[in-house]
């Protein structure tokens, strides 16, 4: 107990000691390749670092009333805050693994979303489940209720990333990252990487199974599911049609980015993403992120010279927060 209070101390006056003023980030750039994405993104935009210093940061979330940004650091099993100050601070610890049995591997939350009654919903790496935090956003807490942690008896891999529908129903990917030996972890259970979709009734069904499945999102109007698939081997979106919660059609590649994987400039695969509401896709991928056209046209690029997570818009859509490597940044849209 000594030492975990001691590493937690001198993680927060790391962080502290690390935290930026202002500064923009090395390396990055904005690529405009259709003047269509000029309604959203300004050339001229730069990169804003507002955070560094942690070891992988994944899973950002702008909360709208409390003025704050949510961010998970997967192996340091923490979730920290940035508020309206620009104040980077622990908000949760343990925050997916919350076994005594010391382990390695990618232990923590990971993806970050709200249910429909405004309570956390974690994706549990280390505990291998979905799980909402039992406490208000404002008074957190290490004290979670298990949402689902198995399919038809055997245990999830390691949720990644979620998102919930207009009605509630609940989709989340389940790849290998967060088992301790990854594909070849030997207690991994399913012999497969599933897509699921925890219904309203309490039915959770297996939507589809890839190689490596991680960010999800829907189409505006919810008709269309995307996921994307962060394996360099075949690093790709797809884009499936919903028919009814958690059953769907016709899977699409949507786009193929395999090509540039491993390239100079090109760090990361396809990983989390976020539908804006205009119909226009901003998902991370090799270089940074990708904005994409409801068709799946590539219409800008914006580069930021690190392996990019994730990332967030804020409620009025006019801040795009990334979380990349051991960085948080943000950047101002139209």
């Amino acid at each position: 107990m000594k030492d975990s209070i001691v590493f937690s101390f001198f993680l927060l006056l790391a962080i502290s000691c690390t935290q930026p003023k202002n500064t923009m980030k090395p390396n990055s750039s904005i690529e405009i390749l259709d003047e269509a994405a000029l309604g959203l993104i300004d050339p001229e935009a730069k990169l804003e670092v507002i955070a560094e210093g942690f070891e992988w940061t994944e899973g950002p979330l702008w909360l709208e009333k409390e003025q704050k940004l949510l961010f998970s650091d997967i192996p340091n099993n923490s979730v920290f805050q940035i508020d309206a100050k620009g104040e980077t601070s622990l908000y949760l610890k343990p925050s997916g693994y919350t076994g005594d049995a010391a382990r390695g591997g990618e232990t923590g939350s990971n993806a970050l979303i709200l249910d429909p009654q405004g309570n956390l919903v974690l994706c549990q790496h280390g505990d291998r489940r979905m799980a909402r935090m039992n406490a208000p956003l404002g008074q957190p807490k290490a004290d979670f209720v298990s949402i689902v942690d198995n399919y038809q008896g055997k245990r999830l891999n390691s949720p990644n990333d979620a998102v919930y529908d207009k009605a509630g129903n609940l989709y989340f990917t389940d790849p290998p990252y967060g088992l301790e030996f990854n594909v070849d972890d030997p207690a991994k259970e399913l012999s497969f990487q599933g897509i699921y979709c925890l219904k309203t009734d309490g039915e959770l069904l297996l939507v589809d199974s890839i190689s490596r499945p991680n960010g999800i999102t829907f189409s505006p109007d919810q008709s269309k599911l995307i996921v994307a698939n962060s394996d360099p081997e075949h690093a790709v979106w797809y884009q499936y049609d919903i028919v009814t919660p958690g059953v769907v059609e016709n899977r699409q590649l949507f786009f193929d980015s395999t090509d540039l994987v491993g390239k100079e400039g090109q760090q990361g695969l396809p990983d989390g993403m976020k539908m804006h509401s205009s119909g226009y896709l901003f998902a991370t991928g090799p270089g940074g992120i990708w904005v994409f056209n409801p068709d799946g046209k590539v219409v800008a690029r914006i580069y930021t010279g690190e392996r990019t997570s994730n990332c967030a818009f804020s409620t009025d859509e006019k801040t795009l927060y990334l979380t990349a490597d051991y960085y948080v940044l943000k950047m101002g849209l139209k």
